[in-house]
C-alpha cells in the first residue's frame, strides 16, 4: 500500500464569501432527428432514441412479441440531438465555461453554434469541453450528431486488417448485432443469451454547463487506509480540480466526530490537477467500521472540505458519508491441497454469498426507464434473501451513483467488473487510450464506496482464451495472449493499482487468481469444487403475468414461435424440460393455456432445486478438503435480475417479481442452515454457520409419508459445538437404517425434513428437506385440496392455507399485483400454514383473494 505523511496545520484569516460557480442544466426536452430529416420529434435527456420514439407513439413497446427484431432499423440510423439555450451575462462573464456530458451513447460529434467542440467514442466516459469563447447570449445551438453504433462497430472491425478479433457475431439464436467488442458501449446491448438486441443511441446521462472564475471541483474521493501493524487509520482524500490559472491555496479538512482538523498548503496548476492529502485519524480505537449485511451496521462520518485562496473561501464541500472498512483477498496454500484458500474479507472474514446483476444493475434494457424505486426494490430483494454480495457484471454498465450509495447503506458487498465480456478486444492506440480514460474516471468515481470490495478486469475472457472458445489456431495464440496482457494487465490493472491501493484486483472472473498468474494469466483448471464460486446457475421462464403483456394468445405455448424467439440460449427450452423430466412428470393438460402455465411453473421448480442443490453443496464444503478440492468460501449465482420478459438464469423477473428461486435463496443463504447430502448410502447433515459466535446444536430429523400429513417418526443427534463461520457434520446414518425403524417407509413412499435445535429445544435457523427419490417416483402423493383465506394484517396481508394432504412446491401467485410473500414454493407437510404478503402498491384483501391462485406439483400432471 501507499502511505503519505501529513502536512501543515490550517491557519490564517480569510473572507467567507466564495466565488459562486454557475451551472446551467441542459437536461430536459431536446429535438431528435433522423439523418435525412424524415423523423423529427421531441426527446428527453437523459434518454435514448428508442424511448423518444416510444413516447411519441412512433413505435410500440419494444418488448412486445418480435419488436426487438422489427425495430432493428433504429440502431442502423444516424441520429442528431439538438437544443438551444440562453447563456446569461453572469455565466458568460466567468473565466471558464465547460460543457459537460456525464454519458454519451456512444459515437458522436458535438457542435456548438456550428463549431466542432469535440467527439466521443465511449459510453462509459464523462466528457467536458471548454466553450466560453463560442457562447453568445441567446439561441445557442448545441447539436450531438450520432453515428449508428452497429455501423461504426462494423467499420472498426473491417479496418482491423491484420487478424480477426472474435467473436465476430453472436450466435444466430441471440438475434443480435456484430462486432460489439470494437465499440466501448454496453456489450449486452448488441444481444446476449438472456437479453434483446437494442443498441441504444442517445444522451443517457445529464448534460450541463459549468462556469467558474478560479477553481472548479470535478471530483472528491477518499480512501481509508489501515496500518495493521500500527493499528493506525489514515484517510486519503483526493481532489480533482480545474483551475483557470495556477493558484496557491490552503485545503482544510475536518471530521468533528473524530476530532479531525487539519490543513495543507498546496498549489493547483492551470488546467486539471489531481491532489492527494493523507492524514492520521486520532481516535483510532473509536473508529466505527462498515460491516456487510448480517454482520453489523454501516456507520459513517461527515467530512468537511474547504479551500482558501486569493483572500476568500474558494470551496466549501461536505461529503455526506465517509466509511471505514478494510478488505482483503486471501490466497494462501492449504496443507495437503494443490489449491489456494480464496476468500474476500471486509472488516473481518465474511463468507460471501449472493448473485450477479444481469446487464446493468438497473432493471431495464433502456437505462432511463429504471426509476429509483425499482432499483431500491431490487437491492432490498437481495438483502431480504440473505445476500451480502452482488457482482456487477462486465457486459453491462458501471452503475449509477445511487446504486452504490444504496449498497453502502444496505451493507451489500459489490464485486465490480470492468466492462469487457466473453470476447477478445483490439489493442489499437486509440482504443487503449479511451479505455485508460474510462478506467481512471470510473475508479475515481467509485473508489470511495465501501461496498465495492474487489475489481475484476473482465467477465470470462481468461476462460475464453485458456480453453479456446473461439478456435484460435496454435500459431496465432501468442497474438491474442499479448492483446490480453496489454489490455488487462499493462493498462487496466496498472491504472487500478495506482488509483486505488485499498482493494484487490483480479484480472478476470472467473480466475484461479495467483495460480493463473503463475500459468501466464491463463489458468486451465477451473474446478466445480471451487474455493470461490463466482458464477453458476440454471434457466427458468418467468411467470405468465410477466409474459402476458408482451404476447398474444397464439404465443402461449412452449412450442410457439414466440417461445422460441424469446429463448436466446441455444437449446435452452429443451434443456429445461430435459432436466425437469429427470425429476418430475412434465405438464400434460389438454388445455393449451394450462399446459403452458404449468410448464412455466415446472421450469421455476427445476431452477430453484438446481441452484439450491449447488449452493448448499458449496456452503457445506466450506470446512472440508476432499482430494485437494473444497473449502468453498463464497457463492455468487448467476443471475439476479431480468431486463425484459424472457427465459433466463435470473431469480427476479422483469419488474421485480420473485421467482421460486429467490424464495429458495432466502433459505439456502440463511446465516444458519442445515444441509443434507448422501454419501455412499448414508445421510449426512451439516450445520452451516455464517455467524460470528460458537453454538451448541443438534439435528432433528423427521420422516414424513407422501400419503399422510402426520409425521411417521423422528431422530435426534447429540449436541455438538458448531464454531462460527464453519460447516460441521452433526448427523450421519445409513438411510436404510434410518427408515428401518419408521414403519413401512421406503425411499419411494417417504421424505425427510430436518432442522437445528439448541440445548433448550428451540429451533435455530431455517429448516430443510431431503428427497429420498426423485419426486416423479414418489408413491402416495395426491392432488391436495387447498383452501385459502386472505386477511388484512396491519400494513400487510396474511394468507392462511388449509390442506387435505401433503403438497409439494406450493406456489402462490397474485398475477400482476406487485409484491412478495414471506414464503413460497414450499412443502406443505401440515394441515395449516400462514404466510404474509407485502404489497408494493395499494390493494385489498378482496382484490388479492380474486387474483390468488395456488399451484402444487401434483396439480400439473
Amino acid at each position: 500500500m501507499y502511505w503519505c505523511a501529513c502536512a501543515l496545520l490550517f491557519s490564517g484569516v480569510w473572507s467567507v464569501s466564495p466565488p459562486v460557480p454557475d451551472q446551467l442544466s441542459l437536461s430536459g426536452t431536446w429535438t431528435l432527428s433522423s439523418h435525412d430529416g424524415a423523423l423529427v420529434l421531441p426527446a428527453e435527456v437523459p434518454g435514448c432514441v428508442h424511448s423518444a420514439l416510444l413516447r411519441e407513439g412512433l413505435i410500440q413497446d419494444p418488448y412486445f412479441r418480435f419488436n426487438d427484431v422489427s425495430y432493428r432499423w433504429i440502431a442502423l440510423e444516424n441520429w442528431t440531438y439538438s437544443t438551444t439555450f440562453t447563456a446569461s451575462a453572469q455565466l458568460r462573464g466567468k473565466q471558464e465555461v465547460e460543457l459537460v456530458f456525464d454519458g454519451v451513447d456512444t459515437v458522436a460529434s458535438i457542435t456548438l453554434n456550428g463549431n466542432l467542440v469535440g467527439k466521443t467514442d465511449n459510453m462509459f466516459r464523462r466528457y467536458d469541453f471548454s466553450i466560453r469563447e463560442l457562447l453568445k447570449e441567446a439561441d445557442n445551438l448545441l447539436q450531438v450528431q450520432f453515428l449508428s453504433p452497429v455501423v461504426y462497430a462494423s467499420e472498426r472491425s473491417r479496418a482491423h486488417q491484420s487478424y480477426r478479433v472474435p467473436p465476430e457475431c453472436p450466435p444466430d439464436v441471440q438475434k443480435g448485432e456484430c462486432h460489439v467488442n470494437f465499440i466501448r458501449k454496453e456489450q449486452s446491448s448488441f444481444s446476449w443469451d438472456w437479453g434483446p438486441s437494442f443498441p441504444t443511441v442517445g444522451l443517457w446521462r445529464s448534460v450541463r454547463l459549468e462556469a467558474f472564475d478560479t477553481l472548479q471541483l470535478q471530483q472528491l474521493s477518499y480512501l481509508p487506509l489501515y496500518n495493521g501493524s500500527g493499528s493506525q487509520w489514515e484517510l486519503q482524500v483526493e481532489l480533482l480540480v480545474d483551475a483557470v490559472r495556477t493558484t496557491g491555496v490552503q485545503v482544510a479538512f475536518s471530521m468533528s466526530e473524530l476530532d479531525l482538523e487539519q490543513a495543507f498548503q498546496t498549489q493547483f496548476l492551470s488546467g486539471r490537477t489531481k491532489k492527494t492529502f493523507t492524514f492520521h485519524i486520532k481516535k483510532n480505537s473509536q473508529v466505527k467500521l462498515w460491516w456487510p449485511s448480517g454482520h453489523g451496521d454501516q456507520p459513517f462520518y461527515m467530512l468537511s472540505v474547504r479551500v482558501f485562496g486569493d483572500g476568500f473561501l474558494m470551496l466549501n464541500r461536505d461529503v455526506k458519508q465517509v466509511f471505514f472498512r478494510t478488505v482483503e483477498l486471501i490466497q494462501e496454500p492449504i496443507p495437503g491441497s494443490p489449491g489456494l484458500l480464496s476468500i474476500i474479507t471486509a472488516s473481518t472474514i465474511i463468507k460471501t454469498k449472493g448473485c450477479q446483476l444481469e446487464s446493468p444493475g438497473s432493471t431495464h434494457a433502456f437505462q432511463n426507464r429504471s426509476p429509483p424505486c425499482h432499483l431500491k426494490n431490487l437491492l432490498r430483494s437481495a438483502v431480504d434473501a440473505n445476500m451480502n454480495a452482488l457482482r456487477v457484471w462486465g457486459g453491462g454498465v458501471y452503475e449509477q451513483d445511487l446504486f452504490y450509495d444504496m449498497c453502502d447503506d444496505m451493507g451489500i458487498m459489490v464485486w465490480q467488473d470492468f466492462m469487457f465480456a466473453c470476447a477478445m478486444y483490439p489493442t489499437e492506440a486509440d482504443f487503449i487510450q479511451t479505455v485508460r480514460e474510462e478506467v481512471v474516471q470510473q475508479v475515481g468515481r467509485l473508489k470511495s464506496h465501501p461496498s465495492i470490495i474487489i475489481w475484476s478486469g473482465n467477465n470470462e475472457n481468461e476462460a475464453a482464451l485458456a480453453t479456446n472458445w473461439f478456435n484460435i489456431s496454435t500459431p496465432q495464440r501468442p497474438v491474442y495472449v499479448k492483446d490480453y496482457v496489454t489490455l488487462y494487465v499493462d493498462n487496466i490493472r496498472k491504472i487500478v493499482l495506482k488509483e486505488d491501493p485499498s482493494r484487490p484486483f483480479l484480472v478476470s472472473s472467473p480466475t484461479n487468481g495467483v495460480e493463473s498468474e503463475r500459468e501466464g494469466l491463463l489458468g486451465l483448471d477451473h474446478v466445480p469444487w471451487t474455493r470461490f464460486a463466482s458464477e453458476y446457475g440454471f434457466q427458468s421462464w418467468p411467470s405468465f403475468s410477466t409474459l402476458q403483456p408482451v404476447s398474444v394468445k397464439e404465443d402461449w405455448s412452449f412450442g410457439s414461435n414466440f417461445s422460441s424467439h424469446r429463448q436466446h440460449h441455444e437449446n435452452g427450452n429443451q434443456q429445461m424440460l430435459q432436466q425437469a423430466a429427470l425429476h418430475f412428470h412434465l405438464p400434460n393438460s389438454t388445455d393449451p393455456l394450462r399446459r403452458f402455465t404449468d410448464t412455466l411453473y415446472i421450469t421455476q421448480v427445476m431452477q430453484a432445486q438446481c441452484v439450491k442443490a449447488q449452493t448448499e453443496f458449496y456452503r457445506s464444503s466450506r470446512s472440508q478438503i476432499v482430494g485437494g478440492k473444497g473449502h468453498t468460501m463464497g457463492a455468487l449465482y448467476w443471475q439476479l435480475n431480468d431486463i425484459w420478459p424472457a427465459p433466463s438464469w435470473s431469480s427476479l423477473e422483469f419488474g421485480g417479481k420473485w421467482k421460486m428461486l429467490h424464495y429458495f435463496a432466502r433459505s439456502f443463504f440463511a446465516p444458519l442452515l442445515p444441509v443434507s447430502v448422501e454419501d455412499d448410502g448414508a445421510l449426512v447433515i451439516y450445520a452451516v454457520s455464517d455467524l460470528n459466535v460458537d453454538l451448541k446444536l443438534r439435528v432433528v430429523v423427521t420422516v414424513h409419508s407422501w400419503a399422510n400429513l402426520d409425521p411417521v417418526c423422528s431422530r435426534t443427534s447429540d449436541l455438538q459445538v458448531v464454531p462460527g463461520s464453519s460447516a460441521v457434520a452433526l448427523y450421519k446414518q445409513p438411510v436404510a437404517a434410518l427408515l428401518a425403524g419408521c414403519g413401512r417407509c421406503t425411499r419411494l413412499t417417504c421424505l425427510l425434513t430436518f432442522h437445528l435445535e439448541d440445548g433448550a429445544g428451540s429451533q435455530r435457523g431455517s429448516d430443510n428437506y431431503h428427497f429420498l427419490s426423485s419426486p416423479r417416483e414418489a408413491v402416495g402423493l395426491q392432488r391436495a385440496n387447498i383452501t385459502v383465506k386472505v386477511q388484512q394484517d396491519g400494513a400487510g396481508f396474511s394468507v392462511t392455507l388449509q390442506s387435505s394432504s401433503v403438497a409439494a412446491f406450493v406456489w402462490l401467485d397474485v398475477g400482476n399485483i406487485p409484491g412478495r410473500f414471506s414464503s413460497n414454493g414450499f412443502l406443505m407437510l401440515s394441515r395449516n400454514k400462514t404466510v404474509g404478503f407485502e404489497a408494493w402498491r395499494p390493494t385489498s384483501a378482496a382484490e388479492l383473494s380474486r387474483s390468488l391462485t395456488v399451484t402444487t406439483l401434483r396439480d400439473v400432471y
